[in-house]
């Protein structure tokens, strides 16, 4: 059985890639599971993945906490923004589904934006709940 973390990610990076709205905003193999090197904004990464077991009387599970950071090329919210509501509609949307694992509740936590001083590009981060329960 694969593990949790792994089998969401298996799931959401490729949903996240096969968007094609998504993919004009960033452009093709723009979506990353880990930060890049030497990868030029706009793109999206997954920078945190966290997992809380949370077993039911008879329904195991788990939490799934999840981080994206958002690029946008331009030092523009809008452009980052509009980014992020493509990554919101695939992610709470898309079927996530797998032969390991059933999604059985989504939420967007929040969105912060910041003009990172060190690039002068947009940044969004983006905080995800997911629920999951084993698939028999």
């Amino acid at each position: 059985m694969t593990h949790p973390i792994l089998a969401l990610q298996a799931a959401l990076i490729p949903a996240l890639r096969a968007d094609a709205a998504l993919t004009a905003l960033i452009g093709a193999n723009a979506v990353f599971d880990a930060p890049p090197r030497d990868q030029h904004p706009p793109y999206v990464v997954m920078a945190r993945h966290d997992l809380l077991p949370r077993d039911g009387d008879l329904a195991p599970g788990h939490e799934h906490r999840l981080l994206l950071h958002v690029w946008a090329r331009e030092p523009s919210r809008k452009a980052a923004l509009a980014i992020v509501e493509r990554v919101l509609a695939v992610a709470l949307g898309a079927a996530l589904d797998g032969p390991d694992l059933r999604v059985t509740h989504r939420q967007h936590e929040r969105t912060d934006t910041v003009i990172d001083l060190d690039t002068g590009h947009a940044r969004a981060a983006l905080t995800l709940r997911l629920f999951s329960e084993p698939n028999p």
